[in-house]
């Protein structure tokens, strides 16, 4: 159970939330999921958050493969359940390879990837785990993504940091039947 009621419910929304729900859902395919059901709570954060992801995830330099490699890499690096099982669906659905998300899943040797799967699952790791990325991390994947690129995948990475702590510190939980992270 979250710590908050989770808006997910147009109807049951105060009618000065209804227009900031709208705004939401219209950004999200018509839906309201996620950490969006708590962010409500304070509507204008809620829209902004929404117009950020609408850039990262639809707008960015990223392909949709590498774009989906990172944010279950950060869902890992948060031990968030909900961002991992709709992701896992959407990497697939982009071309993501199973023995990927199975390494990420169970925090395995990137090693094992291809290069471009090693070079992004390294990055994000990198990232969350000491707030820094190596040089040698860094050059190989601006290397291959350009400066837009890597700007943009940071700012990926950043917002579903922001994500994940929404998720966690509410202790939203994904939906009865979705795939959870192996407990490591």
């Amino acid at each position: 159970m979250t710590r908050l009621p989770n808006m997910l419910d147009r109807d049951q929304l105060p009618d000065g939330l209804r227009e900031s729900y709208d705004r939401v859902a219209g950004s999200r395919g018509g839906t309201v999921s996620g950490p969006y059901g708590i962010l409500l709570h304070s509507p204008e954060l809620a829209e902004r958050g929404a117009a950020l992801s609408e850039y990262l995830r639809w707008n960015s330099a990223l392909t949709p493969a590498q774009r989906e490699l990172a944010i279950m890499t950060a869902a890992r690096e948060f031990d968030a359940n909900v961002m991992w099982a709709g992701h896992v669906r959407l990497g697939r659905e982009a071309g993501v390879r199973d023995e990927a998300i199975d390494c990420i899943a169970h925090r395995g040797d990137a090693a094992g990837l291809t290069t471009e799967e090693g070079e992004i699952v390294r990055y994000v790791r990198e990232l969350l785990q000491t707030n820094r990325v190596s040089a040698p991390t860094f050059e190989a994947l601006h290397q291959r993504l350009g400066d837009q690129g890597i700007v943009d995948l940071t700012g990926l990475v950043g917002y579903y940091a922001f994500v994940g702590s929404v998720l966690n510190a509410f202790e939203v939980e994904p939906a009865d039947g979705a795939r959870a992270l192996p407990t490591l």
